[in-house]
């Protein structure tokens, strides 16, 4: 693991998406198209992304650049080599993170999009910097070299599976239709926070992890009058445990009894 590992709480990502190799993967699969949501929801559950940046030859790419545009990522246009066939996607990629990781020293976290083992020296250069590193790609286009030199390696099959929609919620209430939003949230940052290892998951950093993941979103616009509210109604309802931390007098979440998948996002 790197020598600085960085929370949750005080990560700040960047985001380098090496957009030809994350293609490649879907290459021959039916049904199935790639989805910027899961990815980048996955790593707002980890930090702050202050940088999104993606390099294609996105004439190629055409029919991805909306969503991408959409999730705010800038597009670097890297044209194909004439002679090879290939492109400098990698080499511009590699630069550019170099350069943030000398320049930026806010930035802790730097996540590589991409399942190519070139990009090795570039993860090890990384973590040599005190830098966090994790890797993203498709299951059948990774090198494990690539995966193993990583902090973290998420697979984005793991991200996709299991999002269809949520139509009953067993061992509980029946959620009321104008709070499913809130509550459904609610559940993915408990699974998410539990998921990165954290021992203790106070009221504050769930709040915080939706924030991220939802800066819209508000307890009020659910009809809460503060989150501890919403946390005590889920409580009732018998989807969660709380208790009250001794020190601080703020609830802290002990138990996410609701298991269900998430929800299939329009």
């Amino acid at each position: 693991m790197s020598s600085t590992k960085a929370t949750a709480q005080e990560r700040n990502l960047a985001v380098f998406l090496d957009f030809e190799n994350l293609a490649l993967g879907f290459t021959g699969r039916k049904g199935s198209a790639f989805e910027i949501v899961p990815v980048l929801d996955r790593l707002l559950e980890k930090g702050k992304v202050l940088v999104k940046t993606a390099y294609a030859d996105w004439g190629s790419f055409r029919e991805y650049t909306k969503q991408l545009h959409e999730a705010g990522i800038e597009l670097i246009e890297i044209p194909k080599r004439g002679m090879t066939g290939k492109n400098s996607a990698d080499i511009r990629l590699c630069v550019d993170a170099m350069d943030l990781s000398y320049s930026k020293d806010h930035i802790n976290t730097f996540v590589i999009v991409s399942g190519d083992s070139d990009f090795s020296p570039l993860v090890s250069k990384l973590k040599e910097n005190g830098k966090h590193v994790i890797g993203l790609g498709m299951k059948g286009s990774t090198s494990k070299l690539l995966a193993d030199n990583c902090d973290e390696f998420i697979y984005y099959e793991e991200l996709t599976a299991g999002r269809e929609p949520v139509t009953a919620v067993k061992g509980g209430k029946k959620i009321p239709a104008e709070k499913r939003e809130a509550w459904f949230l609610l559940f993915d940052t408990i699974r998410a926070l539990q998921r990165e290892n954290y021992d203790v998951i106070y009221s504050s950093l769930v709040k915080d992890t939706m924030k991220r993941k939802r800066p819209s979103f508000s307890e009020s616009s659910y009809g809460y009058r503060s989150f501890s509210e919403l946390l005590e109604e889920a409580q009732e309802a018998g989807h969660i445990d709380l208790k009250t931390d001794e020190r601080s007098g703020t609830y802290v979440v002990t138990k996410l009894k609701y298991g269900g998948g998430r929800r299939r996002r329009k």
